[in-house]
């Protein structure tokens, strides 16, 4: 689920549909993506009012304003490359990956990789990753051992 304005958008696993909601939740009309197959995620970019949508081993781009939409392949990963989660700032995408445990940030103007951030062996499954506004990363994970639980902290 994100929000942009006074619109909710929300994603279901298995569903080629964005749901669209006024922030009083009233709904408002579908955004159907064709192709779009398992949804995990949203993201809305303010500065150039877009969704993003995380799809397996894609991304969505989806315009707000005309509901045009394209799928975006990076053209770098592998076949293990799954986008679990994203999040947005200003002009870059971060995506979350947990096989193998690593962030992908791009530009959200050219879709180029800008860097990928390799994670401790430690970690065992990433659940989520941002970027702060001093270019450092706050992660939320699970250990890959027993004794210790979930985590949170910071990468650069």
């Amino acid at each position: 689920m994100t929000q942009l304005g006074d619109t909710v958008y929300i994603v279901s696993e298995e569903s080629p549909v964005i749901k669209t909601f006024t922030d009083t939740l009233i709904p408002l009309a579908d955004i159907h993506v064709e192709g779009m197959t398992d949804p995990s995620d949203i993201v809305a970019s303010v500065v150039d009012r877009q969704l993003y949508v995380a799809d397996g081993d894609c991304i969505w781009r989806v315009s707000v304003d005309n509901q045009s939409y394209v799928k975006w392949q990076p053209t770098e990963s592998t076949d293990t490359f799954r986008a679990n989660t994203l999040s947005v700032t200003s002009r870059r995408l971060l995506v979350t990956s947990s096989r193998p445990a690593h962030l992908r940030e791009y530009s959200t103007t050219d879709r180029q990789l800008l860097r990928v951030v390799d994670l401790p062996g430690y970690v065992g499954e990433l659940y989520h990753g941002v970027e702060t506004t001093r270019g450092t990363f706050v992660i939320g994970y699970s250990h890959k051992y027993p004794s210790q639980q979930r985590a949170v902290s910071t990468t650069e």
